[in-house]
């Protein structure tokens, strides 16, 4: 699994934002496919809120790719 950080500067990013922007899904529409489909998972459970509040220290993981927000 490849693993990386990412810095935010606001309290929170939307998980479907965090999916695009990271590049862990190509579009907002994959993004939002892959939770509704509970292919991703934040802090080692699966979520199928697209509008789940990631905070610093989050992980959120999908395809192989985790993330961990700073």
């Amino acid at each position: 699994m490849s693993s990386n950080e990412i810095s935010i500067v606001t309290e929170y990013i939307k998980l479907d934002s965090l999916l695009k922007f990271t590049g862990m899904a190509e579009t907002g529409g994959l993004a939002k496919e892959a939770i509704k489909d509970g292919k991703v998972t934040v802090n080692g459970e699966i979520c199928t809120m697209r509008g789940k509040k990631i905070r610093s220290g989050d992980v959120v993981s999908f395809d192989g790719i985790e993330v961990t927000v700073k």
